[in-house]
C-alpha cells in the first residue's frame, strides 16, 4: 500500500487515487490539481472534458512565463486572463479522477455528491537525454514527470441557518445618555 501526505479523517467517507513517475509536465499537473481542488468531482470533469475540446482553459496562477492571454480565461476569473490548453496532462489527471470516482463506487459512496477534497503534484526525478549542440558540445534534454496524488470525500450536508433576532441600532446620543447615571431617581 502506497503512502499519501495527508490521511483523512473518516477513511470510510474518501476514496483516493494516485500516479507516479507519469510522463506530463509538472508545472500543467499542478496548475490542473489546483483549479480542480475543492470541487464538485462531476464539475470537475465536465471542465476537463471541455479543457480537451479547447471550449475552456485552465487558469495558470503560479507558472506564468511567457503565457499568453485568452478570452477564455476570463470564464474561470484567472488573474490576467493566464490560461492555456494542456492536453496532455489534462487526460492524465482526468483519468485519475475517474479512477477515484470508480475507487468510491466501490466503497459504495454517491458520486454526485463528491468533491475533490486534496489534490497534490510533486516532482518525479528528470528523465535525462542528450542533445547535441554546436561545436561538439552536448546539452541536456530533461523531461520534469511528477507524481499525481488524489482524495475525494462525500460533501457534507449543509446546516440550516438559525433565524436572527432584530437588533436595535444604538446611536451616539442613546450611548451617551446610558452613559450618564441620573441621581436621586428610584
Amino acid at each position: 500500500m502506497t503512502r499519501y501526505s495527508v490521511e483523512p479523517e473518516v477513511p470510510e467517507k474518501t476514496s483516493k487515487s494516485r500516479g507516479s513517475h507519469l510522463r506530463v509536465h509538472f508545472k500543467h499537473c499542478r496548475e490542473i490539481a489546483h483549479f480542480t481542488k475543492g470541487m464538485n468531482v462531476q464539475k470537475a470533469l465536465k471542465h476537463l472534458d471541455n479543457v480537451l475540446e479547447f471550449k475552456s482553459v485552465i487558469p495558470f496562477v503560479k507558472f506564468t512565463g511567457g503565457i499568453g492571454r485568452k478570452a477564455q480565461a476570463k470564464q474561470c476569473k484567472a488573474p490576467g486572463n493566464i490560461g492555456r490548453w494542456p492536453v496532455k496532462a489534462t487526460a492524465v489527471y482526468r483519468d485519475l479522477l475517474k479512477n477515484a470516482v470508480a475507487n468510491a463506487e466501490t466503497k459504495g459512496l454517491d458520486p454526485d455528491t463528491l468533491i475533490v477534497d486534496h489534490a497534490q503534484v510533486n516532482r518525479a526525478p528528470p528523465g535525462r537525454r542528450r542533445t547535441y549542440r554546436a561545436h561538439g558540445r552536448i546539452g541536456k534534454y530533461a523531461s520534469q514527470p511528477a507524481h499525481i496524488e488524489i482524495i475525494l470525500k462525500e460533501a457534507p450536508e449543509g446546516v440550516e441557518k438559525a433565524a436572527e433576532e432584530p437588533r436595535v441600532k444604538i446611536t451616539k446620543k442613546m450611548a451617551a445618555m446610558r452613559r450618564f447615571v441620573k441621581v436621586g431617581e428610584p
